[in-house]
């Protein structure tokens, strides 16, 4: 039992450390607010490469692959996070954003015609963050949580909901921070 126990905690450090060190850029805010519920950020512009699905089929693969060179350069580029999906109209957009050192003149062209590359704008978010398997029911139970937060402070929620992702499928539930997230207006 002893064995079986240590050699659990091991394994359990040794990916948290793994995670740790294949740490990955992330988008860049400032923090407006906080509380024991939720912050609110301030995002600024950057390019995303997006792919838009009914069902959000192989979106990962197909951006995974353009970030692995399947690119008018052939160029691989830093993987980021987090790794963002919309629901909006019965269709799911799947991001990744590229990172700093692109702009609209730098990056490469997808060869792809089912992927392309935005600016987002900057703007404000609400966003409430949560541990555990980034399933569409979890997800689903974190943004009512901050939809009914929202909606009692006032704050008007001017964007659809996002489901934001930061750890790579090796890291335990327990480990992983995952978002959920509302464009809003804020004064």
């Amino acid at each position: 039992m002893k064995k079986s126990l240590l050699i659990i905690l091991i394994y359990t450090l040794f990916i948290s450390s793994y995670s740790k060190v294949m740490a990955y850029d992330e988008a860049k805010y400032d923090v407006i607010k906080k509380n024991e519920i939720y912050e609110i950020r301030k995002y600024f512009d950057r390019l995303v490469v997006q792919s838009i699905s009914k069902n959000g089929d192989n979106s990962f693969r197909k951006l995974f692959g353009y970030i692995s060179g399947q690119n008018e350069n052939s160029e691989k580029i830093k993987m980021t996070t987090p790794v963002t999906q919309i629901r909006k109209k019965n269709k799911i957009t799947m991001q990744f954003f590229l990172p700093t050192k692109f702009n609209k003149n730098n990056i490469p062209n997808p060869t792809r015609s089912d992927i392309e590359i935005i600016n987002v704008e900057g703007g404000f978010y609400a966003v409430i963050q949560y541990s555990g398997r980034a399933t569409d029911k979890n997800f689903d139970k974190h943004i009512e949580i901050l939809k009914n937060v929202l909606l009692d402070k006032d704050i008007s929620i001017i964007g659809p909901e996002i489901k934001a992702t930061y750890d790579s499928p090796f890291t335990l539930p327990m480990l992983r921070r995952n978002e959920a997230m509302f464009k809003i207006s804020w004064k």
